[in-house]
Order: structure tokens, then sequence, then C-alpha cells
């Protein structure tokens, strides 16, 4: 299923958790590697106003629906897919990564966060190795000279697998190009993910993801920030709606 503008659109490829985490496991055991994004509605905004973000977005290896809305547009184009949050594949990919004898890397967030996400998941999945953790700096260029040394670090540490948790359009970015740097290595853009497993932000209560409502309780968190990231996002439904309807079998 394809989503977004035409010239700049990105096919959501991992339609089911299972069918990801199997071909996660096969690359991770050949030693291949990947990228790894996770599509929602304002990451189709920001493909329409950002070349460098389209361009990231084209580099990843794989694309999960990171979102209710393009769950509900894949099936209107008749090729549904699952929902997979980046931040809900972290602990399944740890448990992969573990099974596989893979070592992780941690990056993006802040140090106590990074700290705090890397003792949570060390309780919770047995065997994992978590080789390094980074937090970069103020201003880091995705794609700039402390992006090299970020994944040349990683590789000299033995990691094969890394979290990253910078937010759009960095991490996607990043991904891609880390992911020409170490073609043995995946990365994986999961935001907030570190933050809300180490407890410095709070994710919305199950009940309220159940319903389809994590948009609405993040707007009331903060209204200042997200109101008009949304309202964007509520302005590209029309197009996409349409776009979905014309990709119908």
């Amino acid at each position: 299923m394809r989503f977004g503008p035409e010239g700049r659109q990105v096919t959501v490829n991992a339609a089911t958790r299972a069918g990801l985490l199997a071909e996660i496991a096969r690359r991770l055991d050949r030693g291949e590697g990947f990228a790894l994004a996770t599509l929602n509605l304002d990451h189709l905004v920001k493909l329409r106003r950002d070349p460098a973000f389209a361009r990231a977005y084209a580099a990843q290896d794989l694309v999960t629906a990171d979102g209710n809305p393009i769950v509900w547009l894949s099936r209107l184009g008749g090729q549904p897919v699952e929902l997979i949050p980046g931040s809900d594949l972290i602990l399944p990919l740890m448990r992969v990564a573990a099974a596989e004898g893979a070592g992780v890397g941690l990056f993006g967030a802040t140090d106590a966060a990074l700290t705090g996400a890397a003792q949570a998941l060390e309780a919770q999945v047995p065997g994992l190795r978590i080789l390094r953790t980074e937090a970069p700096a103020m201003g880091f260029d995705p794609e700039g000279p402390a992006a090299e040394a970020a994944v040349a670090a990683f590789r000299a540490a033995g990691v094969r697998l890394v979290l990253i948790a910078l937010g759009a359009p960095r991490q996607e970015r990043f991904s891609a190009f880390a992911r020409r740097l170490a073609p043995e290595m995946g990365f994986v853009g999961i935001g907030a993910g570190l933050d809300f497993l180490a407890g410095t932000q709070r994710r919305a209560p199950a009940w309220v993801r159940a319903v389809a409502m994590e948009w609405l309780w993040r707007l009331l968190s903060n209204p200042a920030r997200l109101a008009g990231r949304y309202a964007a996002c509520a302005a590209i439904l029309p197009s996409e709606v349409l776009r979905a309807r014309r990709q119908r079998p």
C-alpha cells in the first residue's frame, strides 16, 4: 500500500508484526543490515515539505504503519496492514536480538533516558546485551561528522542493532545515512520509545490507545506544540483518502 504525494510515495511493506520480526531475525542471522521507519500522518506532511526527509524515507528497507489513520487508509485501499508503532516494537525487537545474540545500541534521547531504558530492557529481556548508548549533542546533524563518528563507535562496540530515538525527520535521515556506512547493522527509528521505557515521558494509558484516541491524549497534554501539527495532518487526509480508493484491487 502506497502513501504520500506523487514522486514522494512511501510503501508500507511490513504488513504484519509477525512477518516483520521474522524478517529482522533472518537479517540478523545472515549479517544483513536494514533501516526501519514507522509511517504516520505527520511523516506524510513532512514528505511534502522536506526533500531530504523524502530521500531518507526512500532509503528505508522496512516501513510499518505507526498510527491508526495509516491502518484505516490501508483498509480503504483494500490492502490492510497492522498497526505497528515504534514504541511497541522495542521489546519484541530486543527479544529477537537476544535470541540471535546480536548486541544492541541505543542512540538519542538523553543520558538519563538511555540509562533508565537500558536498565528496563535488560531486566525484561534475558540475555540482552546493550553494548553502547549515546545521547547526541544539541544541534546534531544526522548526516554530518558527528553522525559518522557515532556509527563508527557503535560498530567498534560490536553493535548489530541500533534503536534511534531522535524523532522525525532526524531519526529517518540518520538511519538512512548509517545504513550506507554500516550495511551489516540494523537501524530502527522509535521516536519517544526510550523515554517511555525510562519513565522520563508518560505515554497514553493502554485503554486510551485501545480506543484509538492516543492522538487526543497527546494533544491535550501539549496543545501548544501539537495543535498545528495535527491541523496539518487533518489537511492532507482528503487527498490520502482519494489515493487509497484509487489503489483498491
